[in-house]
């Protein structure tokens, strides 16, 4: 596949990601988030792992296993709390405060790498913190933040971390591997949050045509074609390209949310999330000149 392909592959993974925060929002008033985490990971993790069997029979060893584990750790948590979030905040506000990992991802890496932030990065995090005050604060000043939205942020920090460690471990290792390593382990963070702090679902609720449609939507598309796309289509695309692209996912959703959903974005919002978004491209597209 030429590269351009692989670029509207990745812009529409990240309309498929916006409208799942819609979805999620609807399935989370019948399933738990955890216990909804953990069946999207699961079956994901068997479905993506039949498929690419042969790749995981050829690569499977004990630094895949060690490696994906991590990533999985690092993912399932992120998904976790992202969720438990969402439930306590609007797919908008959680879409668009879950993006700032774009602009934490420069600084966890300095940490890893003893790389230093560039000025562009430095400028970003100044406007992400400038957004998030803009949808924190009200009119009169007070702080409006949920508990929802905090737990969002620390999300945030762990998808920074996430694709930290992806770049890190992906260059020395089969992406598909880790892959199906990081799904299963995924399954396993969530199911277990699940089971020490949620209510297991009714299953009474899986009679519902529409909570079926709903796991489809999260199963087949969010996390199987979405996740081997994204993984695939880094391999294809330079970071910054493939970082930019998939930070559209904030775009889409509060559009589905407020198609769907019906949010209300105040001109003060929508002013937050502008700026959080104009963060995400002077943190992807402007470098500072070298001399």
């Amino acid at each position: 596949m030429p590269q351009w392909a692989w670029k509207v592959a990745l812009a529409f993974s990240a309309a498929i990601w916006g409208g799942s925060f819609v979805v999620m929002k609807d399935t989370l008033d019948v399933i738990p988030p955890a216990w909804l985490m953990g069946i999207r990971f699961l079956v994901s993790a068997l479905i993506v792992g039949a498929l690419f069997w042969r790749t995981l029979r050829d690569n499977f060893d004990l630094s895949h296993l060690v490696m994906g584990t991590i990533l999985g750790v690092a993912s399932g948590s992120a998904f976790v709390v992202q969720n438990i979030g969402l439930d306590d905040t609007t797919p908008g506000r959680n879409a668009f405060l879950t993006a700032t990992y774009c602009v934490m991802v420069p600084f966890f890496n300095w940490a890893v790498t003893r790389r230093r932030p560039e000025a562009n990065n430095l400028v970003a995090a100044a406007l992400a913190i400038v957004g998030v005050g803009l949808v924190a604060l009200g009119d009169d000043l007070s702080l409006i933040m949920s508990g929802g939205d905090w737990l969002t942020l620390a999300a945030a920090a762990l998808f920074a971390v996430h694709i930290v460690l992806v770049a890190r471990f992906s260059s020395a290792h089969d992406v598909m591997t880790l892959t199906v390593v990081q799904l299963a382990v995924s399954a396993l963070v969530a199911l277990g949050t699940a089971a020490l702090t949620e209510t297991p679902p009714d299953p009474a609720i899986f009679s519902s045509a529409d909570v079926w449609l709903s796991l489809a939507y999260l199963v087949l598309l969010s996390s199987c074609v979405c996740m081997v796309v994204q993984n695939l289509g880094q391999a294809h695309v330079p970071p910054a390209q493939a970082s930019l692209l998939l930070s559209l996912e904030s775009v889409f959703a509060v559009a589905s949310s407020v198609i769907f959903y019906h949010e209300l974005v105040t001109p003060r919002i929508a002013v937050g999330f502008g700026t959080i978004f104009v963060a995400v491209l002077v943190s992807e597209l402007l470098v500072r000149r070298r001399d």
